[in-house]
């Protein structure tokens, strides 16, 4: 039993086809079929029901190829150990990252992390707080960007900046020329804040206390899951206020060198 032929059932089992798979794997039909055939004589079982419409995988086969995926999945992960050993910076790095802070903060990092480590593959995903940390602690993300206050025994924290919150306004709204405007007066105006379970949103309410308080505010929530870039064009187009971290007020729709 080699590999290759481990490769070669996996390549059937998936193409349901004896030639796909062959085109798959980069060898003749032939070659595919006698080393399949080998390995059923070795194991003496029969991997593969053939007839002329198509190829089924008999259940004993099933059980053998879920099998020879698991093989070839660990000996991919074997190579990638070797590699990492070599060059520790050549391993992929996961990341996660909160809605809110993602678009902002990621393209300013991605540069960073591409000059000092070109050989290393960066994934990134975004999420809620509480999927991130569960995938950190799965195992399933080597780091997780959120906002503080955060608080999990099983996570280790490490401050990386603080982030000054700013009102943004139409450009026609009589406050437009103020340089500071007071948490207590907006209750005042028509809020708009992204969905409840947002930790951003969270964070103004508790900034801001007298916007939790019913009938003094004009509090309107974007559809749950609304990102912030789609909150400040609603602002543009005069539906009302928000409060955004200086980075996502800051932030161009055109920013950076890109070819459209």
């Amino acid at each position: 039993m080699t590999l290759t032929e481990l490769r070669y059932i996996v390549a059937v089992a998936r193409e349901r086809h004896f030639g796909r798979a062959a085109e798959k794997c980069f060898v003749s039909q032939p070659t595919l079929s006698v080393a399949i055939k080998k390995l059923e004589d070795e194991l003496g079982v029969i991997l593969f029901e053939r007839n002329r419409n198509e190829v089924t995988v008999t259940p004993t086969g099933a059980r053998i190829v879920e099998q020879a995926q698991r093989v070839l999945e660990e000996t991919a992960a074997i190579g990638q150990i070797a590699t990492q050993g070599k060059d520790p910076l050549a391993a992929p790095l996961r990341v996660g990252a909160i809605y809110t802070v993602g678009p902002y903060l990621l393209p300013q990092l991605i540069p960073i992390l591409h000059k000092r480590a070109p050989k290393m593959p960066l994934l990134l995903q975004e999420n809620f707080t509480a999927r991130l940390a569960e995938l950190l602690k799965h195992g399933d993300l080597d780091v997780i960007i959120l906002s503080l206050p955060f608080a999990d025994t099983g996570i280790a924290t490490q401050a990386l900046y603080d982030e000054p919150f700013r009102v943004v306004l139409p450009a026609a709204h009589a406050w437009s020329k103020k340089t500071r405007i007071p948490a207590g007066q907006l209750c005042n105006e028509t809020l708009l804040l992204l969905g409840a379970g947002n930790c951003f949103r969270d964070q103004v309410l508790q900034t801001c206390p007298r916007l939790n308080l019913s009938g003094t505010t004009n509090l309107q929530q974007a559809l749950e899951g609304s990102s912030l870039e789609t909150i400040r064009q609603m602002v543009a187009s005069g539906a009302g206020i928000t409060v955004l971290p200086s980075t996502a007020a800051d932030a161009k729709a055109a920013a950076g060198p890109l070819i459209a």
